[in-house]
């Protein structure tokens, strides 16, 4: 699969929705907007498979037919293509621009700050 969007861009963040945090297994999703003219599939566009969430004003999801993996997907209306920023091979030179439906994050969230940090696995903690 490879896809290419055009800067710049309508906006990059964070969402906290119960949907999203089902679609990605994690606290949140990490979404990059672009118009659908910004937005153009490479190669693998027939890999792509989607799944139109029926209750849903906007989200529709869209996964690699091969992988599962997330997918970019046009918006039901098609006004905005959402870019899965964890797909993305390089820098978009954008960060996130804040956190949407926070009243919905998940019970066990913890803002990341609060956590230790390391570069690469932690060292194990020795058992006796």
């Amino acid at each position: 699969m490879k896809y290419a969007i055009d800067p710049p861009f309508k906006m990059f963040q964070y969402c906290h929705c119960s949907r999203c945090q089902k679609f990605t297994g994690s606290q949140h999703s990490a979404n990059i907007f672009v118009s659908p003219e910004q937005f153009r599939w490479l190669q693998g566009s027939e890999q792509v498979g989607t799944y139109d969430l029926p209750d849903s004003r906007y989200l529709t999801t869209a996964f690699c037919k091969n992988c599962g993996s997330s997918l970019p997907f046009t918006v039901k209306g098609g006004s905005n293509v959402v870019v899965p920023a964890g797909t993305l091979d390089e820098d978009p030179g954008i960060r996130p621009q804040g956190n949407i439906y926070w009243g919905s994050r998940a019970s066990w969230c913890v803002e990341t700050a609060e956590l230790p940090k390391h570069e690469e696995l932690p060292p194990r903690k020795k058992t006796t």
